[in-house]
């Protein structure tokens, strides 16, 4: 039905003959931008940030995740479950996760309310629908949603063209990497309407074995335009199914093959694996609308609101092997031979669905020397999540489905926030910033953990509030006309995640995290050279972390708070323009990241209790101490190529600083390479090749690791998730 409606419309508007008008596209762009400058930092603002341009949009829209374009900026750490970038893609900026970097489109929270993740692959090729992106580092600029801890990336939908037009994009590669896309803009009509759609399909195989990915995504924008106001209505989204590729291979699996997926094993009673399950696979589909009303009341004010609603639905499917048949609440089950069942080999869906809305805000005001901006958000998350058995492989007597848990959440997350820029005398800029941030979680029903002391399903019962101020402030000084310095403070505030709250051991609730961010730099933009170097220093109260505690009711892996732990380093990027047809650039991270007066927590097989390992001051898990770039890009009369490099140091898997629980570090070269040919009937056509880690590097992006004691002895195990070696993908993009 989705796939219906989206092709209707792509035959309406192709339909669609656009008399030639004449058009001030700067106004429409001008108005286009009014939602995002209240939530984006400028060349004024002492915080360190990066603009991605439309250029390097375009180059890796081959069908690759935004993940793997963010990676050509400072800090930051791509990774993928396949291997390949299509599918679950994910990021770490300054060693954080996703959960702690907010992410948003036009204004508008992303992240996942309840895990606090930003889930790329429920919204396929997003990157083909975006028109720019500003990675914040840091604690950032207030914004919507969660709490920024590693950082903010903030993206804006591409601005309607002002002309009829349309674009046609096809893409194949390694793993049978394919993408096909198609867009259609009707332009200016009777100077005040455009509308403008896309739809788009991406498949892979995947690098690693079974990990196939089918993706469909579409986006659909009307909009009116006068001199002083833009009304849009935007839809965007899709649906997604992947076969599960995140269980990682241990060292000596990797040595015998490397892309080794045991996602859905069918093991017999002996353990021997006898085949895999066809149906090990991620479900969703996701719906994001938005209703934009931009206006600019006079030189000096300008107006933003944004209404939303999100609609996502999806469950996966599992495979699992000699289950006890009591921690799915299953009774009275018996196998062919009439013998009363307490194990077997099953078949559980995990399911959700929720509705995600509300609306977002902002008012700025802008004189010389002054600038002020005000917002105000409101939303809302509703959503239910639940558990089926669909099949007990050696009962006879078993009825599916059957539901063993199903619970609900509602969060509600609302902020006000003003922000003022300014410019005591020449030059010297003052910022402030804060936020008033609240938020309300409730949670209740039967959690898919099963509870040794109940003989039941864990009982969840969680109502939580949390008051969050969140102020800013810092000083930025331009002189000599391309250079600046700054200096800023951030104070930043985190609640806990879902998975926070339901797996706390029962009367030790996590704590909100609290972040101080202390950063300073120098930057230089000149048409010849930008040079950025900043030093940034984040101290962190009660931080959540993994220490290897596990709930005693549940045996569930416990984030816990740490009380004092900090990351600190320094970023240094440098583009050069030495001549028109050739540009080079470079980013480096010195960092380090500790834990302080720390512990770390073994099971003891021997004991079946926790043992305590008290280590002291450790490096923090996934932080990397060093990560370091290169980029060289040729341009000349329509032809390009592009070289990428990026090494990434060696990152501890656990907090406990352990040496046989690591990812070694990597270097990987990536080389892109393009030809453009415009003509007379058609704007352009653009050939493209990605030519991906060229030397052929075996490496590791990500990692997980259980540890155990027995006998006396401690055993360390890692579970990695290789990453493609050389693999190609070439594109061709037609547009007119």
């Amino acid at each position: 039905m989705l796939s219906l409606k989206i092709t209707s419309v792509a035959l309406f508007m192709s339909g669609i003959i656009c008399a030639e008008t004449v058009i001030d596209s700067s106004k429409i762009y001008e108005l286009e931008q009014v939602e995002v400058l209240a939530t984006r930092m400028d060349y004024k603002t002492p915080a360190v940030y990066t603009d991605l341009k439309e250029q390097e949009l375009l180059q890796n829209s081959y069908g690759k995740d935004v993940p793997y374009l963010l990676q050509t900026t400072p800090s930051i750490v791509s990774m993928s479950d396949a291997g390949n970038g299509v599918g679950y893609t994910e990021i770490r900026m300054r060693g954080y996760d996703g959960t702690r970097i907010n992410v948003t489109a036009n204004g508008v929270p992303m992240n996942d309310a309840e895990s606090h993740k930003m889930y790329w692959v429920d919204t396929p090729d997003f990157i083909s629908a975006v028109g720019s992106i500003q990675v914040q580092r840091g604690a950032g600029t207030s914004t919507n949603g969660t709490g920024a801890f590693g950082g903010g990336i903030n993206m804006t939908t591409d601005k309607l063209p002002a002309d009829f037009g349309g674009e046609a994009s096809l893409s194949y590669g390694s793993f049978n990497t394919n993408k096909q896309s198609i867009r259609l803009s009707s332009g200016l009509l009777n100077k005040k309407w455009s509308v403008d759609g896309r739809l788009s399909h991406v498949y892979s195989d995947g690098y690693m074995e079974r990990a196939s990915a089918s993706l469909l995504s579409y986006m659909m924008q009307a909009a009116y335009y006068t001199d002083k106001t833009m009304l849009k209505l935007l839809s965007y989204g899709g649906s997604e199914q992947t076969y599960n590729a995140w269980d990682g291979i241990t060292k000596v699996q990797m040595e015998k093959n490397r892309r080794y997926n045991p996602c859905g094993e069918i093991t017999d009673k002996d353990g021997n694996v006898t085949g895999f399950y066809d149906n090990q696979k991620d479900n969703y589909l996701q719906i994001n609308n938005q209703f934009l009303v931009n206006h600019k009341f006079n030189a000096r004010w300008d107006m933003s609101v944004t209404a939303h609603y999100t609609y996502g639905n999806g469950y996966y499917e599992q495979y699992k092997n000699n289950r006890s048949l009591y921690t799915y609440m299953l009774e009275d089950l018996v196998d062919k031979d009439g013998n009363s069942l307490s194990k077997s080999n099953l078949v559980r869906k995990k399911g959700m669905y929720n509705h995600f809305g509300g609306f977002v805000s902002s008012a700025n005001y802008q004189v010389s020397k002054l600038k002020l901006s005000f917002g105000l958000a409101w939303n809302t998350y509703a959503g239910d999540h639940y558990g089926n058995v669909l099949n007990v492989v050696d009962a006879v007597n078993f009825n599916a489905p059957f539901e063993y848990y199903r619970n609900s959440s509602i969060k509600h997350d609302g902020n006000v926030f003003v922000k003022s820029n300014w410019e005591i005398f020449k030059g010297f800029h003052l910022y402030a910033d804060v936020q008033y941030r609240f938020v309300n979680q409730r949670i209740w029903g039967k959690d898919d953990l099963y509870d040794y002391n109940t003989s039941d399903m864990q009982e969840i019962n969680i109502d939580k509030i949390f008051n969050f101020i969140n102020p800013k402030c810092g000083i930025n000084y331009n002189f000599l006309k391309y250079n600046s310095v700054y200096a800023s403070f951030a104070m930043a505030n985190r609640e806990p995640t879902r998975k926070d709250f339901v797996n706390a051991e029962k009367g030790k609730d996590p704590l909100a995290e609290q972040l101080y961010d202390v950063e300073f730099g120098y930057r230089l933009n000149h048409k010849y050279v930008e040079f950025g170097l900043n030093f940034y220093y984040m101290i962190y109260k009660d931080q959540l972390v993994l220490t290897g505690e596990q709930n005693p009711d549940t045996y569930e892996a416990l984030y816990m708070n740490v009380p004092s732990s900090y990351r600190r380093g320094i970023e240094l990027s440098v583009v050069g323009h030495p001549l028109k047809w050739f540009s080079l650039g470079g980013n480096l991270t010195l960092s380090q990241n500790k834990v302080l007066d720390y512990s770390e927590y073994v099971s003891n097989s021997d004991t079946w209790e926790m043992d305590a390992i008290y280590i002291g001051t450790s490096t923090l898990s996934y932080s990397p101490s060093v990560i370091a770039s290169t980029d060289f890009n040729f341009h000349t009369h329509g032809f390009e190529a592009d070289i990428f490099t990026q090494y990434v140091g060696k990152q501890y898997i656990t907090n406990g600083q352990n040496e046989n629980l690591t990812i070694d570090d990597y270097c990987v070269t990536n080389l892109n390479l393009a030809y453009t040919l415009k003509t007379k009937k058609i704007e352009s056509v653009r050939f493209g090749i990605a030519l991906n880690n060229i030397f052929n590097s075996k490496y590791c992006t990500n990692a997980f690791a259980y540890s155990e004691i027995s006998g006396g002895e401690r055993y360390d195990e890692a579970y990695y998730l290789p990453q493609a070696q050389f693999n190609v993908l070439a594109n061709v993009t037609i547009k007119f």
